[in-house]
């Protein structure tokens, strides 16, 4: 029986993970953290600065985390510090925490981290790779859409996309929208939209002379990306102890 803590335990997010760990046979939910007391079907959940020693009680084989950058960052720090093994979800990560995040992980604990655990995600991220390098010299669009409570613009999954771009086809000029007279370059456009309770939109448009084509990827429900974390915490007992994505965990 593998145990498994939430941290981010009472967000959309949290609960959804909480649900699919507590109908899981083969997985034990210890409990959880978050801003605030409260409980996680049946199970304590604490605040986040009681999170040492919640970890040192609970000893959870994983520590799965979807909150925000800043405590993330210390959620991590604090499970690796107590030989938990992790999976974070989170986005929106400095350049600076995520030197922090690693150092914190490299030789310790064994950590799968994500801009998205959705299965589809990532088989859509593979298929704009292999785009990229096909139609390089297309005109290149990124949208994205989520709904209106999302705080990082553009999300990490649009992130992904653009650092997949970049490797295949070079560092291009990145606009973020467009206003006024503007002429098309050797650019790749950024859109983001934020309205409702959109659960996550991507796409990618190479546009040609006389053709167009467009990868997209629509998420109905976050239990999609929920369904995947739990998937990575399930693989990522007893690895070694380094970063992991969630490709590793689907082996493409």
């Amino acid at each position: 029986m593998i145990k498994i803590a939430v941290s981010g335990a009472l967000g959309r997010m949290g609960t959804t993970i909480g649900r699919i760990v507590d109908e899981a046979p083969d997985l034990s939910l210890v409990g959880g953290v978050d801003v605030r007391e409260g409980t996680l079907f049946g199970t304590e959940v604490v605040p986040a600065t009681r999170l040492d020693e919640f970890l040192k009680e609970k000893k959870p084989d994983v520590l799965v985390d979807f909150t925000v950058a800043a405590a993330a960052v210390e959620n991590v720090r604090a499970a690796a510090r107590n030989g938990v093994a992790l999976v974070v979800g989170t986005t929106g990560f400095s350049p600076e925490q995520r030197e922090t995040i690693r150092g914190a992980v490299e030789g310790n604990v064994p950590a799968v981290i994500s801009s998205n655990f959705s299965v589809g995600v990532n088989i859509f991220w593979k298929l704009v790779r292999e785009a990229a390098r096909e139609l390089g010299d297309y005109d290149i669009e990124v949208t994205e859409a989520h709904h209106r409570h999302k705080k990082d613009a553009p999300s990490g999954t649009a992130k992904t996309i653009l650092e997949i771009l970049d490797q295949e086809l070079g560092d291009r000029e990145k606009v973020y929208g467009r206003v006024g007279a503007t002429e098309r370059k050797n650019e790749i456009g950024v859109h983001v939209i934020r309205g409702g309770d959109i659960v996550g939109d991507h796409a990618v448009l190479f546009a040609g002379n006389f053709e167009c084509i467009e990868i997209s990827h629509r998420a109905y429900d976050r239990a999609v990306f929920a369904q995947g974390a739990v998937r990575a915490a399930r693989w990522v007992v007893g690895r070694e102890p380094r970063i992991y994505t969630m490709q590793d965990v689907l082996g493409i």
